[in-house]
């Protein structure tokens, strides 16, 4: 599973927006190292379990330029779907390593229970603000795994005029990741070798090396964004972003198989899947923060296609209820809905010919998720800040496809449902 977010230049240019409500920055002499902690839990019913804790260090060089050091630590453990669909037969897979096999139980839905990996990811980031009152901001990232590599660097610009009411910002990522995964990599619809239908194991090995390719492959990102914060009155304030992505490179998941069903419904085969390696995302973003006379309100709206065709609308609210002991509640509702890539397939059929591109993977398909939640958080005795957030998450997916009998929209799209525990402790 891959968890590589490029560096955060939309991170970057919200903090240089928020200048524009912010007090002057302490002197040099006084500053000290601000320190924030978070420890996520995320676990969804009968699969992958996520933990992952977040180090950040921020320190005001001058009362012109400030450095942030961040360092994220997570591991993910459980059963992940590998895109092949429910059968009314025991189903048997080799593992993607060629090292062993599971079998899943008919009625089931495939899924790898051997599933690991851990990220360990850093991130430095500079800004400072210019004789001209402008604000630059330069960041490198780095993020390792066992059988992924990336590397990448960010800048971002942010000028303030209109008597500070108004902020233009604009950002530029880039990202080089490479990809050497456990067993090589497949080609493109070869089918999954099974040790049932070999002899040996040396004929095993010799089919299952016909499938892969030799050596590792890589893709380059590059996301540029540029967006204006407004302050409309002394209650709101408002931003717009505008986000152009590119990805070229392979983007194909190594891990992700499509079933190869006969007239029956019947799995014949597991097939590697394929995707372009081109993709471009635009989208657009609205925030507005109103602050009212006893509460704050945070709303958002994310509008997002790409050239896979796959089109999103994200809507995020959020409501800050301070309280007369200075803790403050923060109810959550978060509401995404997502259309199908143009090549995403539950499964391909046996007596068709073979697409340009298809994958399974249930990310790619057509859904709706909902996250509902609540954050606590509160100062401690000694000044600093403690917080809590509880949210369950619900995936609803849908069946664009007639299926073939014997499968079912509820076997072949079943619902996710997830618990998540974030604690935080800053100093």
């Amino acid at each position: 599973m891959q968890l590589k977010p490029l560096p955060n230049i939309r991170h970057s240019l919200a903090l240089a927006s928020a200048s524009l409500l912010a007090q002057d920055a302490s002197s040099a002499e006084e500053s000290q190292w601000e320190i924030d902690t978070a420890l996520l839990y995320y676990r969804e019913s009968q699969r992958v379990t996520a933990v992952e804790g977040i180090f950040s260090a921020t320190k005001q060089l001058s009362d012109e330029a400030s450095v942030n050091y961040k360092v994220t630590l997570d591991s993910l453990t459980g059963a992940s779907p590998s895109g092949a669909v429910v059968q009314p037969q025991v189903q048997t897979f080799t593992r993607p390593s060629g090292n062993g096999s599971y079998e899943v139980a008919a009625g089931l839905t495939p899924l790898d229970d051997t599933f690991k990996d851990t990220r360990l990811q850093m991130n430095a980031q500079w800004t400072r603000l210019t004789e001209a009152a402008d604000t630059l901001s330069y960041g490198l990232h780095l993020s390792k795994e066992y059988d992924y590599f990336s590397l990448g660097a960010n800048g971002s610009w942010a000028i303030d005029f209109n008597q500070k009411n108004t902020t233009l910002s604009m950002g530029l990522s880039t990202a080089y990741d490479k990809f050497d995964p456990e067993g090589g990599i497949p080609n493109s619809f070869s089918a999954m070798t099974l040790r049932q239908d070999h002899l040996d194991e040396a004929s095993f090995w010799q089919a299952f090396r016909a499938t892969r390719r030799a050596g590792n492959d890589d893709k380059h990102i590059v996301d540029l964004l540029v967006g204006v914060t407004q302050v409309i009155n002394r209650r709101t304030l408002m931003l717009f972003n505008y986000s152009f992505f590119t990805v070229s490179g392979y983007q194909t998941d190594p891990f992700k198989v499509l079933s190869n069903l006969n007239e029956s419904g019947i799995s014949q085969a597991y097939l590697y899947e394929k995707r372009p390696d081109q993709r471009r995302k635009r989208s657009i973003y609205w925030q507005t923060k109103y602050h009212g006379d006893h509460s704050i309100w945070d709303v958002s709206y994310r509008y997002m296609n790409d050239t896979w065709k796959v089109r999103s609308h994200t809507l995020d609210v959020k409501w800050h209820i301070p309280t007369e002991d200075t803790s403050t509640w923060q109810p959550h509702l978060r509401w995404y809905r997502q259309q199908e890539a143009a090549f995403y397939r539950p499964y391909l059929n046996q007596q068709d010919e073979l697409p340009s591109f298809a994958s399974a993977d249930p990310r790619l398909g057509r859904f709706d998720a909902v996250t509902l939640g609540i954050k606590y958080s509160w100062v401690l005795d000694n000044g600093q800040d403690m917080a809590v957030r509880i949210e369950y998450y619900r995936q609803n997916h849908e069946s664009p496809f007639a299926l073939s009998v014997p499968l079912t929209a509820d076997s072949v799209f079943p619902d996710i449902n997830a618990l998540i525990v974030q604690l935080n402790y800053s100093l």
